[in-house]
């Protein structure tokens, strides 16, 4: 499977189809990798639902238990997977593309779109993680797992996962962008509704009111209204594909 070299990390990624580029970033938190694309947390596939008339790219995010991995300091935050993400787009000689993310991938998108949104045509946001409480809470088991299995991090002391879990998640809301922002995005948006405590689904109800012209998708998880938004999905990105 492919990789390159980035600024001492290593990203490994794939590619599937040919067409307008996809850049997918994949559910499960912090140990967010392609391989979950294939499981059932990802009702919508994005690397076999698109790749009959585009270019999906997916991607293992560094330390997430895949094949990428970095140093881990205390100012890793959002703009250090977002340099991750523009890197790779840079190695594939993409300049512009649409954004699929899933859980995580939400923040991921919006950090792409605050950071670099000329590289951005429109972004599919899925069950985007957020918070409704502004009040940090206290570090949940799932990032206590995920450090323990680290490797090879021996620079991942006690305080610097504590400044990298305040660096994530300490803002609230959307976690890597305010409202203010958001209520600027250009991109055409569309929010797949999240639905428990991970993924609020006024989270996503409020960003779908904020970002301007926003579409939402409230029902997609199985059934017919899992059918009715896999052809809502692609209508929107055939729509927004650039000629």
């Amino acid at each position: 499977m492919p990789s390159f070299e980035h600024q001492g990390a290593t990203i490994r990624y794939e590619t599937h189809g040919e067409g307008f580029p996809i850049l997918t970033f994949a559910p499960a938190g912090l140990v967010s990798v392609m391989d979950v694309w294939r499981q059932a947390m990802a009702p919508i596939d994005p690397t076999v639902e698109f790749a009959d008339g585009y270019r999906v790219i997916a991607m293992d995010q560094r330390n997430a238990g895949g094949g990428s991995h970095g140093p881990i300091t205390a100012q890793d935050g959002w703009d250090t997977y977002t340099a991750d993400h523009v890197a790779l787009l840079d190695h594939l000689g993409v300049a512009r593309c649409h954004l699929y993310g899933q859980c995580i991938g939400g923040s991921f998108i919006l950090n792409m779109l605050k950071r670099h949104p000329e590289r951005v045509a429109a972004a599919v946001l899925a069950q985007p993680i957020g918070r409704i409480d502004p009040a940090l809470p206290p570090r949940p088991a799932r990032f206590d797992a995920w450090a323990a299995a680290l490797q090879n991090h021996p620079e991942a002391t006690p305080d610097v996962l504590a400044a990298f879990y305040r660096n994530l998640y300490e803002a609230g809301f959307v976690y890597c962008a305010d409202r203010a922002f958001v209520a600027t995005i250009a991109a055409p948006c569309l929010v797949l509704s999240g639905m428990d405590d991970i993924h609020p689904r006024a989270i996503s109800e409020e960003l779908a009111r904020l970002i301007p012209g926003c579409e939402l998708i409230d029902e997609w998880k199985s059934g017919p209204a899992l059918d009715a938004a896999r052809l809502r999905v692609r209508a929107f990105l055939d729509r927004h594909t650039p000629a």
